[in-house]
């Protein structure tokens, strides 16, 4: 086909399609809209004029027709490439390295440098270029530590062999803090058609109500969770009250012949592998429930590895998108009733205690734990042995 009948076939195929058809055909095949446009014109002048297509000898010859601009003004492309990614291209000075490069400053600055080309030009060009308009990948995780490797298989290790003996095992970890509010919460949620959800214009946190703090719970072996919603700090205590509630509520009846508990934390926060308080509160623990307590922390800059995070508190996020959390016990209910075709079940529930920052562990006191170190990096293996109380 030459250019003319190709232009008249996609403006019929357009036709054919209805509404979005100028679109749909431009997409397809590469032509642009505005000669499929141009087609859709003849034809009407075709079908209107009796005495047939006065156009139809009007061919230009193969290869005729203006020149693309690339070809035209040879230092274009390469101009482009050093304003879009100046890295690559030795330019680390370049007048948009630090700048936001849309497509109308790389118009302006390729202008200044004698190239004559409008927005969309620029934005053509680019994909032709094979860019895109790409948002930042969580992809680099700093730098490792050398026993990575090993401590994951450690914690694999540990966990197998505690579910084959039918004792529980937890992963636990803080949600990210949440304002409680008529505030704006990500996600939509189907509404009346023009009548969305009113909230807030502004985030400024109120501290009369205060923020909500989910520390979850969640048993790997048996899909299982809870989430303590604390409204004060996220301390040590606050954490450790959290997993003394999941015990109570929900652990307890789950494993009756439980000896022995394993927790997986991560290396940092409230349940880090630093804090004496953490391991003073677990001590606690242990004693109140006769339960040796194991923890095993993952190792410091892998936290996206812990289970709670893509087996729990990714449906939390996404059983409440869209939604103003207005008070306490609407986050409560909202974490209470999400569920998942895999069988995922999770009880809540408010804690209004109180839990001071700030608290020290005095070296006299930290000496008393009975704390088992593992052979394998004890900082973040170890093991808190009840200790019978004191008559």
């Amino acid at each position: 086909m030459d250019e003319r009948v190709r232009r008249l076939w996609a403006a019929s195929e357009a036709r054919d399609l209805g509404w979005g058809g100028v679109t749909i055909v431009s997409r397809a095949i590469g032509m642009s809209r505005v000669t499929i446009s141009a087609g859709l014109r003849e034809l009407d002048e075709t079908a209107t004029t009796p005495e047939g297509d006065p156009g139809a000898e009007r061919v230009r010859r193969p290869g005729a027709g203006r020149k693309s601009l690339t070809a035209s003004d040879l230092t274009l492309a390469s101009d482009l490439e050093s304003l879009v990614d100046p890295s690559t291209r030795g330019d680390p000075e370049s007048p948009l390295r630090w700048t936001s490069k849309s497509v109308r400053k790389l118009a302006v600055e390729l202008s200044e440098r004698g190239h004559l080309v409008s927005e969309h030009t620029v934005r053509r060009l680019l994909h032709e270029s094979d860019y895109s308009l790409q948002a930042n990948s969580k992809t680099r995780e700093g730098s490792q530590h050398p026993d990575r490797n090993a401590q994951f298989e450690y914690i694999a290790k540990r966990i197998r062999l505690l579910q084959r003996k039918g004792q529980p095992v937890i992963s636990v970890d803080t949600k990210k803090k949440e304002l409680v509010g008529q505030y704006k919460n990500g996600g939509r949620e189907w509404q009346p058609k023009g009548k969305p959800e009113t909230v807030l214009t502004h985030d400024f946190p109120d501290k009369k109500v205060g923020k909500a703090i989910p520390y979850g719970v969640y048993d790997i072996r048996g899909n299982r969770g809870w989430v303590n919603v604390g409204n004060d700090h996220d301390t040590a205590e606050f954490a450790v009250e959290s997993i003394r509630r999941w015990w109570k509520k929900m652990g307890s009846g789950c494993y009756p012949k439980a000896g022995e508990l394993l927790i997986v934390a991560d290396a940092g926060g409230s349940n880090g592998h630093r804090p004496r308080l953490w391991k003073l509160s677990l001590q606690q623990l242990a004693n109140e429930t006769g339960l040796q307590v194991s923890v095993c922390h993952f190792p410091p800059g892998t936290s996206k590895w812990n289970k709670i995070e893509h087996r729990m508190f990714c449906h939390i996020t996404q059983n409440w998108r869209g939604r103003p959390l207005v008070s306490h016990e609407i986050v409560v209910k909202l974490i209470g009733a999400t569920t998942t075709k895999k069988g995922l079940s999770i009880e809540a529930a408010l804690d209004s205690g109180k839990y001071a920052k700030g608290i020290k562990v005095p070296d006299a006191v930290y000496k008393t734990l009975n704390l088992k170190r593992a052979s394998f990096h004890g900082d973040w293996n170890y093991t808190l042995l009840p200790v019978a109380a004191e008559p």
